[in-house]
């Protein structure tokens, strides 16, 4: 597979989200000096939702993002509304014991609770659908599902004629259903909470990139042109914090992933791919997801890579990709190709921490699934801010380790090990 770099700009990606977002964000730039209760870096979900849950708070919380909002992996991701906080809590029962695995495992659902609850309360329209299929290509995928519905009552397994009552494909033998996951328009939620936190006194600025930070009880951050002091600092950029932290840095690897948008599909298309209008992942570790949006089109991704460049042919080999899962579309245009980076974390586990001992917060390596759990981040963040910090220390509590390899090493010692798992997949 060619590979080439990646070209950001500091406008939105050219995807199907930032043509059918709600309205353009102009927010001004950030000039002179300033000050606020909370500092808030990155205006993706992290951020939004952060503003948010302080506004409601009644704290003064000015917002700062680099280029635009949800310019990053908030407004170009799949869109899907999955539960679940980090992969595997159970896995750091030796660090935060029993009370805390429970404790995450209970996050994993209010997660979701809370997206659903925001738009309700800030009427924020964004296509809302409810409804989530997991498929399975082997016969492990389907024994552990079968676990997973022994303690989870939402899921209804699904033979491979049941599942073709959602999704028509015949790649997979079976799956299970949720109705309480889902899909969302993602950039048009993520631009919908800052107007929510804006109405509530928030100030936020676009093309204002941070340049550096002072740490301590009083830290401030500072831009080309402006700079604000707060009683607490929240770093929110995940993937696109560059080397402005060395620390986190070294803790996140940011991957590519890839989505392609059809023209809109027909009826008889529709009957023919996903007959419910249901988000879908795979069970893969190199997974494909897909959904339909507000106007039928199939968004289609996957295609996670780790060298840090896009595919050559991102188009082409997405499209192979999607007409793998469903030949009825060999013919169907493709209106929209995007990608974007996701911040990785080596334990897969949303890291969640202080600098220096400092007033400087930090979340970052949501590993591809951040939709719903970035809500719930920005809820523990805003209690710890509070003065509430039981479920930040409990975060904090988890070992968060550097990227094996170094800045030079990282990327190949992971597509290495990203290989490996396709090996297995492939059995």
């Amino acid at each position: 597979m060619l590979l080439k770099s990646t070209s950001d700009t500091n406008e939105h990606a050219p995807s199907y989200y930032a043509a059918s977002a709600n309205w353009q964000t102009d927010y001004p730039k950030l000039e002179g000096d300033i000050s606020a209760d909370v500092v808030i870096v990155g205006g993706g979900f992290s951020g939004v939702a952060t503003a948010v849950e302080l506004c409601e708070r009644g704290y003064k919380v000015v917002l700062i993002e680099a280029n635009q909002i949800g310019w990053g992996a908030s407004g170009r991701n799949g869109g899907q509304i999955i539960g679940g906080y980090g992969s595997n809590p159970a896995a750091f029962a030796s660090s935060i014991g029993t009370e805390g695995v429970k404790v995450v495992e209970n996050m994993g659902v209010e997660c979701v609770d809370i997206i659903k609850a925001r738009i309700e309360k800030y009427k924020i329209n964004c296509d809302l659908k409810w409804g989530y299929c997991e498929v399975g290509l082997k016969n492990r995928h389907m024994k552990a599902y079968r676990d997973w519905a022994d303690d989870e009552p939402a899921i209804k397994l699904l033979g491979r004629d049941e599942l073709k009552q959602y999704v028509n494909s015949e790649l997979y033998i079976g799956g299970y259903y949720r109705e309480d996951w889902g899909h969302i328009q993602p950039l048009n939620l993520c631009i919908g909470e800052a107007r929510a936190a804006e109405s509530m006194g928030a100030k936020i600025f676009e093309q204002s990139r941070i340049t550096s930070i002072t740490y301590g009880d009083q830290p401030k951050v500072y831009t080309e042109s402006g700079s604000v002091q707060g009683d607490h600092v929240i770093l929110c950029g995940n993937a696109y914090m560059g080397d402005l932290v060395p620390y986190l840095d070294a803790r996140v690897l940011p991957a590519t992933s890839c989505i392609i948008g059809t023209e809109p599909l027909t009826e008889e298309q529709i009957d023919q791919t996903l007959v419910q209008d249901v988000a879908v992942c795979d069970s893969r570790t190199a997974l494909d997801y897909y959904r339909l949006s507000a106007d039928k089109r199939l968004l289609f991704g996957g295609l996670a890579n780790y060298s840090g460049l896009d595919p050559a042919n991102a188009i082409g080999i997405m499209r192979a990709k999607m007409e793998k899962v469903f030949p009825s579309l060999r013919n169907v245009r493709i209106d929209y190709s995007w990608s974007g980076r996701m911040g990785i974390s080596v334990r897969r586990m949303p890291q969640i921490g202080r600098i220096k001992n400092s007033n400087v917060l930090y979340i970052s390596g949501y590993s591809g699934h951040g939709v719903a759990p970035t809500h719930m981040t920005g809820r523990i963040l805003a209690e710890a801010v509070s003065g509430n910090t039981y479920r930040f220390d409990i975060m904090n509590k988890m070992f968060h380790m550097t990227w094996p390899g170094g800045k030079l090493f990282r990327r190949p010692f992971m597509a290495l090990g990203m290989m490996w798992y396709k090996a297995l997949d492939a059995i």
